[in-house]
Parts: structure tokens; C-alpha cells; sequence
């Protein structure tokens, strides 16, 4: 059985989860071998934890739910200089990590992100899209942010996130994630990746419905505050 641990791993992957096992189950053994898995079970009613387990993944426990509250979970948790955060749901492809981790080990970023290409019609609803789209108007508008996207893919720094002091608990995360390290002077490349449909058998807490869309809006406008 393909385990995604290595001895060749530079860099901790974490993987904010709530029932994804079956999702997980498909991605963990495309996770490359320079990445060393953290899945944050945030809550999850299946097998999620189970999985993760049995595939070789790093498995934390954070009991507050919310987005932020696993990605943090998953920053003190993890080891490595190097931090990697991605969706556990199967939307986006874990070998595209790998450039933008040599981005930040080259010296080229501080932070670098993925901005989502959809790979097939409906993976990226419009309500979702809108709400994306007016954050970061906001922050090119308000602080100078250079990416496009608010960075559900992204890489820096394990010492330096924790610097950050990201305090962000829910779907505002990400959000205040890129005001701050704007407002500090970080250096941000930006990848396209491919954003796919969510694997079958989950479901978005946020770009699920449009009121999952609305709850995530007003936390971005409270990280923007």
C-alpha cells in the first residue's frame, strides 16, 4: 500500500478535512514525496481520520470548526521548514505544489499561491466566484495584493506564517492571510492550477450553496476590516 510519508520530504502538506473520506482515498497516494501529509480532521462523520491513517498521513484532531481553526491546527501541528495548505475534497491536483514550493525554497517568493483555472464546467459555482472575486478587488484596491485568487493552494514558511499571526478562525482565513502578508512586504507568486469538480460523495461547506457562500462572504469582510 502506497503511504504518502517519505523520507524525502521537505515540506508538511496540510489538509483541512470534514468528511472527506473518499476523497482522500484518491488523493493521498498522488500526493508527491516531497510533501508530508497533516490531515486535520475538523469534525468529520465518516471515515475520514481512518483513511488518512491507513494511507500514512499525519492525523490531527481540531475540534472547533471552521477553516481557519483546521489550518491552524494543521501550522502548529506540522515540523518542516517548509508548509504547503490545499483542499482535501480532490478539487485540485497535488503535483501542481510542487512549483510553487520551489518558488518559495528558491528564494523567487515568500508566498506562493495558486489562482484556480476550472477544468470542467460547474467546478467553480458563480456565487463562489463572485464572492472570490470581490475579496481580492478589495485588496489590489486597498493594500496592493499582486495575485488574483484568494489562495486556497499556497506555500511558504513554516516560522514565518506563525510570525504572521493569522488570527482568523473561519472562512476569513485566506483572506486575512494575504492582507497581512501584503502589509508586510512579503514577495507573492502566483500559478494557475487546475480546479476540478469536488470528488464524489463530499460537499462544500462554502461554495456548496449559496448560503454556505454568503456565511464565507461575511467572514471576508471581517478578515478585511
Amino acid at each position: 500500500m502506497p503511504t504518502v510519508q517519505s523520507m524525502e520530504s521537505v515540506c508538511d502538506l496540510v489538509l483541512p478535512c470534514r468528511d472527506e473520506a473518499s476523497a482522500l482515498a484518491v488523493l493521498l497516494p498522488e500526493v508527491p514525496p516531497a510533501l508530508a501529509v497533516i490531515v486535520v480532521d475538523n469534525g468529520s462523520r465518516d471515515g475520514t481520520a481512518e483513511v488518512a491513517r491507513r494511507l500514512g498521513a499525519t492525523v490531527v484532531r481540531e475540534e472547533r470548526p471552521g477553516y481557519g481553526a483546521a489550518v491552524h491546527a494543521g501550522l502548529l501541528a506540522s515540523r518542516r521548514e517548509y508548509v504547503a495548505f490545499m483542499d482535501g475534497d480532490g478539487s485540485f491536483d497535488p503535483a501542481a505544489l510542487v512549483a510553487l514550493l520551489d518558488d518559495v525554497r528558491c528564494g523567487r517568493a515568500d508566498l506562493a499561491v495558486g489562482r484556480r483555472r476550472p477544468a470542467a464546467p460547474g467546478a467553480w459555482p458563480w456565487h463562489a466566484r463572485a464572492g472570490n472575486g470581490l475579496a481580492v478587488r478589495w485588496l489590489r484596491l486597498r493594500v496592493g495584493l499582486a495575485v488574483h485568487d484568494i489562495a486556497p493552494v499556497r506555500v511558504c514558511r513554516r516560522d514565518a506564517l506563525l510570525d504572521l499571526d493569522v488570527r482568523d478562525r473561519r472562512s476569513g482565513y485566506p483572506v486575512e492571510l494575504l492582507r497581512k502578508a501584503t502589509e508586510a512586504g512579503w514577495r507573492l507568486s502566483e500559478r494557475e492550477v487546475a480546479y476540478h469538480p469536488r470528488a464524489a460523495g463530499t460537499r462544500s461547506k462554502v461554495s456548496g450553496s449559496v448560503i454556505g457562500t454568503a456565511r464565507a462572504a461575511v467572514d471576508f469582510w471581517r478578515a478585511l476590516a
